[in-house]
């Protein structure tokens, strides 16, 4: 039986002949057909009384030289009256390693149904139902594309440059991966498409790669992602320096690659540089190293093999000297002398552990013996019998085999399983392949992560950031490959108007909201009883917010109260101890008493309006304040018209003299206190005060307050203690040309002065302020008020009682009138 493996030796240009580079990379291909042939061939326990062949073509790369090999190869199953002189059986075909290749081949063994197993990429194929010969050793491209999707969102990769082949499979590509990033919110910086290579158009080709190379390393886009069959247009593409056809250096770039791309080189890229890769991301099939195949390629004796049509194109090229010819006289240091070891190659060159494609290849050949095995199995149970004969496994048709390539499904000698889905396609995963290259231009592959479709959804894409090197430019930090650098916590992202989405300005979160992770579109409010911090980063709780003894302010106005209390106290207590002395007498006693009482009670109340608010406090805030300031007022009012009667009275015939008297004072105090009393009963039956927090005056502070429940009321009570105050201070005014042994109005008439100023200016501050200095104001203002009506009103006449009581005696009084007089 024979199985066949196309293989591209050459991936250039046909008319090259002799002197074309062989892809000496591409060898360990052949060499894993052999290796997987070999151990089939020696386990007996896969295939009884059969041996696995193998032949093997090179298509060039060229349509013509595919379509040919192609149709020497189905000549055996006499679908077409090409070739009919082979003795051995067609089994199955498998290659190959290019997309384009692999179609043309699918086109010819469609025909036959010979089954036809892809190590690389699958061609893009718009019905693949006419095509159920086809079978795939690379998982869905669609998985790939995820793939790349999930790597740059890990590592927020959004501005990103794209290099896509000029076929359809890369019109496929692109189509797929530039909806999912616009998805996504990547952006891409540029697009190019990569052409094939021909050295017949080397020229153009230069200047086609000179203007790719300039937009790549123009744009500030770190990361690129390349969708290629091979490497070498790459290779090409960053040598150009070195070969003086750009100024421009090469910068270090993230390429990320995808599953055809291996590190390979040809004879005359053999010096060049390959540090400009260092550090690529590849995504390659996932693989793992099959025991005994670097044993088999160190014992095996390559240039013995006779059946080995390649290995001569190899060893000169991978090695760089010429096997011996006796018909051409060569110089010793270019002879190869056969002791070459492979191991000593670079891995541009070939690589000892079994590359990806190469693990497909073996994969695929033990899928085939794996599917003829099921084959000898099911005939041995149904025995059919054709034409009295028992039918041999070499009597079946290549057709045949589908069935049993459908369901295979084996544990391969790697440990790994191998199956297909219902589309034919391998049901794998991708392995994400750091490359590492040294000074000395040797090449490492480190594994740093996976693609596992299979696994549990956390699990699917799987990476190692610690395990990634970076190219040197980056200094073994992350990478950014954005249009626009990370807008940091407490800013948010503003589209620029022309530009892409990915392109945006940082701008800080308005007050009150805040942005707690890089990048956000837009920023959020915080809690009502929380406030933004400076850096607009994090949400902050507020603190309460209230006027208590704890805080100087509180401590320095509660002082002031008691203090002040304590002075009336005093002046009271001078009152009554001497309240049988004329200057005492001359000033109503009683209505004398209910002034300095209701001062006392003034500066006593200011008390209420420091500490935490509670109802109690609330509700007596105002209407206490009210209240009593309307007491001390009227005592004032009824102070000054006592003053006018008495004065009125002494003229002779006045019918003034009914109206004076202590009655007329007691009912103007009870009356308009009454109408104030009144006036609060009224706000505390229906809207009374009531504790509140306020979270909104102020940016980091709940004010606790105490809410007045009406504000027409509390402004009704300060009306009302005011239009008092007018009064007083109009009467007072009228009154201040009397004798002043009767007289008190110019004392008066300051004190209201004093006390008007304060309450007039109180409203605009009042209104100004929040939190709890609008609490200080207010108490500021009932101090300041009640000191001035006790300064200005008993100050004089604690002079004379205390410091002049000489002239505290009637005649004193008297004699002063008539001097006044």
């Amino acid at each position: 039986m024979v199985m066949i493996l196309l293989n591209e030796k050459f991936p250039y240009d046909i008319a090259c002949d002799s002197h074309c580079s062989v892809v000496t990379k591409n060898y360990q291909h052949i060499l894993a057909l052999v290796f997987a042939v070999k151990e089939i061939n020696e386990n007996h326990n896969i295939l009884q009384n059969v041996t696995l062949g193998f032949h093997i073509y090179d298509n060039y790369f060229n349509a013509r030289q595919t379509y040919h090999a192609t149709m020497e190869l189905v000549s055996t199953q006499h679908i077409v009256n090409y070739k009919c002189n082979m003795r051995n059986n067609l089994i199955s075909v498998i290659g190959t390693f290019y997309p384009e290749t692999s179609f043309y081949i699918a086109t010819i063994l469609g025909i036959s149904k010979v089954p036809q197993l892809t190590y690389g990429s699958a061609p893009v194929m718009k019905d693949k139902a006419e095509h159920l010969s086809y079978y795939e050793m690379v998982p869905n491209e669609a998985k790939l594309y995820t793939g790349i999707l999930h790597l740059l969102q890990h590592f927020r990769w959004t501005w990103v440059g794209v290099l896509a082949t000029n076929d359809d499979n890369g019109e496929t590509f692109l189509q797929n991966v530039l909806e999912r990033f616009l998805l996504s919110g990547i952006c891409v910086a540029f697009l190019e498409r990569i052409k094939l290579f021909s050295f017949s158009e080397i020229f153009d080709m230069l200047k086609w790669m000179v203007r790719i190379y300039t937009v790549s390393m123009s744009s500030t886009a770190n990361a690129v992602v390349i969708y290629e069959g091979q490497i070498l247009n790459l290779r090409l593409l960053l040598s150009l320096p070195e070969i003086e056809w750009v100024s421009i250096e090469p910068k270090g770039k993230v390429w990320i690659m995808t599953v055809q791309m291996e590190l390979t080189s040809l004879k005359f890229l053999r010096t060049w540089d390959i540090q400009t890769l260092h550090g690529a991301l590849s995504f390659t099939i996932h693989s793992k190293e099959v025991l005994e195949f670097q044993h088999f390629l160190q014992s095996r004796n390559h240039l013995q093999t006779r059946e080995d049509g390649f290995i001569r194109d190899f060893w000169e090229q991978a090695f760089d000297c010429e096997l011996p010819n006796p018909l051409v006289s060569m110089k010793a240091e270019e002879t190869c002398t056969g002791a070459e070891k492979l191991e000593s190659l670079p891995g541009a060159f070939f690589e000892m552990s079994m590359t990806g494609h190469s693990y497909n290849i073996y994969n695929a050949v033990y899928a085939v013996a794996h599917a003829l095995h099921a084959m000898q199995s099911w005939q041995s149970k149904h025995r059919a019998i054709v034409k009295g004969e028992r039918l041999n496994l070499q009597d079946r048709q290549p057709w045949q085999l589908h069935r049993f390539l459908k369901g295979v499904f084996f544990n391969n000698s790697a440990g790994e399983k191998v199956s297909f889905n219902q589309n034919g396609e391998l049901i794998a995963g991708f392995d994400i392949i750091n490359w590492v290259i040294f000074p000395n231009q040797s090449f490492h592959k480190v594994k740093v992560g996976r693609l596992d479709p299979q696994a549990p959804p956390e699990k699917v894409f799987t990476i190692h950031d610690d395990a990634i090197i970076w190219h040197s430019s980056f200094n073994q930090t992350l990478p950014l490959s954005m249009c626009t650098a990370n807008c940091h916590p407490g800013y948010f992202k503003s589209e620029q108007e022309g530009k892409p989405f990915c392109c945006y300005e940082c701008i800080l979160c308005p007050e009150g909201k805040i942005s707690d992770q890089q990048d956000m579109d837009d920023c959020s409010k915080c809690p009502p009883d929380h406030y933004s911090s400076k850096n607009q980063d994090v949400c902050l709780q507020k603190n309460a917010s209230f006027l208590s003894y704890e805080e100087s302010t509180g401590i320095i106005l509660a002082i002031f109260a008691l203090s002040f209390s304590f002075i009336t106290a005093l002046v009271l207590g001078i009152f009554m101890k001497h309240h049988q002395t004329p200057i005492v007498k001359a000033n109503n006693r009683k209505l004398t008493y209910t002034l300095l009482i209701s001062l006392l009670l003034c500066f006593i109340s200011a008390l209420l309006f420091i500490g935490q608010p509670e109802k109690v406090t609330c509700l007596l805030r105002q209407t206490a304040f009210g209240v009593i300031f309307s007491v001390a007022v009227s005592c004032v009012l009824a102070k000054t018209i006592t003053v006018i009667l008495a004065f009125m009275a002494t003229k002779p015939g006045s019918s003034m003299r009914k109206w004076v008297g202590k009655r007329l004072a007691t009912s103007i105090v009870v009356c308009c206190s009454l109408v104030q009393a009144g006036i609060c009963t009224v706000w505390l039956a229906m809207s009374p005060p009531f504790p509140d927090s306020d979270l909104y005056s102020v940016t980091e502070e709940i004010i606790l307050k105490c809410n007045d429940g009406s504000v027409i009321m509390f402004y009704c009570v300060m009306g009302y203690v005011g239009f008092l105050a007018i009064i007083s201070l109009t009467v007072a005014f009228f009154a201040r040309k009397l004798p002043d042994s009767f007289n008190e109005a110019k004392f008066i008439t300051f004190s209201m002065l004093v006390f008007c100023s304060v309450w007039l200016s109180f409203v605009p501050t009042y209104l100004s302020t929040k939190g709890k200095f609008m609490v200080a104001v207010e108490i500021f203002s009932i101090l300041a008020s009640s000191a001035g009506l006790l300064g200005c009103i008993f100050s004089p006449k604690c002079y004379i009682i205390v410091l002049r009581p000489k002239l505290n005696n009637r005649e004193q009084i008297i004699g002063r009138k008539h001097w006044r007089n």
